[in-house]
């Protein structure tokens, strides 16, 4: 960055390049944060004395917190700014990060855990600030594209290094210091944009549709809240899934309400075009595999086989190696995607992206008995996954108006964290609902709950290659489609 005067502001750089350095040092705070934890979830629910299939429900409560924070957070961005709005959800994740370390109970660190789920934001964001610096550049979905990969395959990297760096520190540090250093790294970078990401004036008008956000907001409660008697109920809960009916029945005054106003929290008619719902389907059946299905993973490979019958045996340190290598694959996935684009056009990329993935979870199914077998799965599903995780808000962009590049990109992540949330819901319903109990009186998941995770995980990343079927020919082109 280059030095000011003294006594005048800070400016920032203003080269493409140099502000795709400091959203790199977010895309590496977003990923210490989302591989910082993986690995020592059992000792977090050791911790916090639950059992591991409770550990589901953190995810749950996060994901859904993040759902609705996309679109409010989304249209702000596209009302009074990005650079505003990144500084805002960093705050509040920082927030959270700190809840986290100083938790006493189940209660306060799910509370602090869905308040960090405002860093999801942070990826849209990003690349409508990307987006709209290319804008006079004759290639702006390509240089878009290009952004979107060197961000994603920072974030993967960085994933490696908080998974290796907790799996290390777990078993000689306290767990209280532990999970500090994930809250020292996010309030780091919050001066990082502060000071290296110029602030551009939001190009969209009007206001934040309140009422939107209040039903939304509500049919995603009662849809989880439904979710949740499951699992204290029992499957055969009629309250249970009369609360699911009624919070899929209070989309459609939602959608009626959305349809009828100019700057809806959620854009409908835009969600509605040819070229972009399918690529907010296949965010949401993306959402089942690459967020639902990270704690299955964990906690299955930590299990002991000679206890359970199943699992790797592994200890945090071998899984944070486990998690680093298939992160490699997912950062080989994102920096990859503009080669494969070119070669195989991107519908097709993204299509065979999506296979890789199903393939991947499909695998798990007859061979999960040694980490050889768990690694190539693995590797797998990070190849597609690495490209999907750059590609579908790039997508999502190409296809809207210039003035809605917020609302789209951060549309491709809310839907992901619907189907993340409401998935995570079901799996920890599959990983405790028959569980037993161990030596220690303990209750633990059973196999076929773990089969039934990676069975829906494939299903969903196949039925997202047939969503991109869908899309018309032009939908993934660098020519305008926002029409």
């Amino acid at each position: 960055m280059t030095s000011a005067p003294t006594g005048s502001p800070v400016r920032p750089v203003h080269g493409l390049a140099a502000v795709v350095g400091f959203l790199v040092c977010v895309e590496i705070a977003s990923g210490v944060l989302q591989g910082y934890y993986t690995p020592i979830f059992p000792q977090i629910a050791d911790h916090l004395s639950i059992p591991e299939g409770d550990v589901n429900w953190f995810e749950a409560a996060q994901l859904i917190v993040s759902a609705l924070c996309i679109p409010i957070l989304s249209r702000l961005g596209d009302l009074i700014g990005h650079k505003k709005v990144l500084l805002l959800s960093t705050a509040v994740t920082a927030l959270g990060s700190w809840i986290l370390a100083f938790a006493p109970s189940f209660t306060t660190f799910l509370i602090g855990w869905a308040i960090q789920g405002a860093y999801v934001v942070w990826l849209p964001l990003e690349i409508a600030i990307i987006h709209r610096r290319t804008r006079a550049s004759g290639r702006q979905e390509l240089l878009t594209r290009r952004g979107a990969a060197v961000l994603v395959g920072a974030l993967e990297l960085a994933v490696i290094i908080g998974a290796l760096t907790s799996g290390l520190l777990v078993d000689s540090t306290g767990m209280n210091l532990i999970l500090a250093l994930p809250a020292i790294v996010v309030t780091a970078v919050f001066f990082v944009i502060l000071f290296g990401i110029e602030d551009a004036a939001g190009e969209s008008s009007g206001g934040i549709d309140w009422t939107g956000l209040a039903l939304v907001t509500l049919a995603l409660l009662l849809v989880m809240g439904g979710l949740v008697l499951i699992r204290v109920d029992g499957p055969a809960s009629l309250r249970a899934w009369l609360t699911i009916l009624l919070g899929l029945a209070t989309f459609v005054p939602f959608i009626r309400y959305e349809l009828g106003l100019a700057e809806p929290i959620v854009d409908v008619r835009l969600f509605a075009r040819p070229a972009q719902w399918p690529v907010q389907l296949t965010a949401f059946l993306f959402g089942i595999p690459v967020l639902a299905g990270q704690i299955p993973l964990s906690t299955f490979a930590q299990a002991d086989p000679d206890v359970r019958g199943y699992g790797l045996g592994a200890d945090s340190a071998f899984i944070s190696t486990l998690i680093g290598l298939y992160v490699v694959t997912l950062a080989v996935g994102a920096f990859t995607l503009p080669v494969t684009s070119r070669l195989l056009g991107v519908r097709r990329a993204l299509v065979v992206a999506c296979a890789m993935v199903g393939l991947g979870y499909l695998l798990w199914l007859p061979f999960h008995e040694t980490t050889t077998q768990a690694l190539v799965n693995m590797g797998i599903a990070g190849l597609g996954s690495g490209a999907l995780v750059a590609a579908l808000p790039a997508a999502a962009a190409a296809a809207a108006p210039p003035e809605r590049t917020g609302i789209a990109t951060g549309m491709t992540n809310g839907t992901k964290t619907v189907g993340g949330a409401i998935a995570s819901a079901v799996f920890a319903i599959a990983l405790t609902a028959t569980g037993s109990l161990d030596a220690a009186g303990e209750q633990v998941a059973p196999l076929s709950g773990y089969l039934t995770v990676w069975a829906v995980c494939s299903g969903a990343a196949f039925l997202a290659a047939l969503a991109l079927l869908a899309a018309p020919k032009h939908a993934f082109s660098d020519l305008p489609t926002h029409r």
